[in-house]
């Protein structure tokens, strides 16, 4: 019996978090529009960089899409590519999932839109209930 037991068991993969960016082209059928692309960051659990590569590029392909939109026009969004992954080292309170330097002419500008998301999203937050333990 031990032997039976022994053998069905299988052999378990240690999985890893990868933020991965995936790129969409978003376009209507007017020639005029600016080109535009959706750069999104999604969490992925692989055991490897590559299968987490790979797991990001069927997400991508599952959601490109197409629909028309009010103006009665096809607006598509058509995967491009995984542009980044990156491991994370762990998962905790605070911790660092990605980072990017912008780099700016307009200093106070700059600032001052990142003060206005920072209202906006304070109060728009919906409030926090606290009951009492009794």
């Amino acid at each position: 019996m031990n032997k039976m037991k022994v053998s069905r068991i299988q052999k378990v993969s240690f999985m890893n978090w990868y933020i991965s960016k995936i790129v969409f082209r978003i376009s209507t059928a007017e020639a005029v529009q600016r080109p535009q692309f959706d750069e999104q960051l999604r969490l992925v659990a692989a055991a490897s960089e590559e299968e987490a590569f790979l797991k990001a590029r069927m997400i991508g392909i599952r959601e490109e899409d197409a629909f028309i939109n009010d103006a009665n026009k096809t607006v598509r969004w058509e995967f491009i590519n995984v542009a980044e992954v990156i491991e994370l080292s762990r998962l905790e309170d605070g911790v660092e999932i990605y980072s990017q330097i912008h780099e700016t002419d307009e200093e106070k500008a700059y600032i001052d839109c990142i003060h206005q998301k920072a209202i906006y999203l304070r109060t728009h937050a919906k409030t926090v209930e606290t009951r009492d333990v009794a």
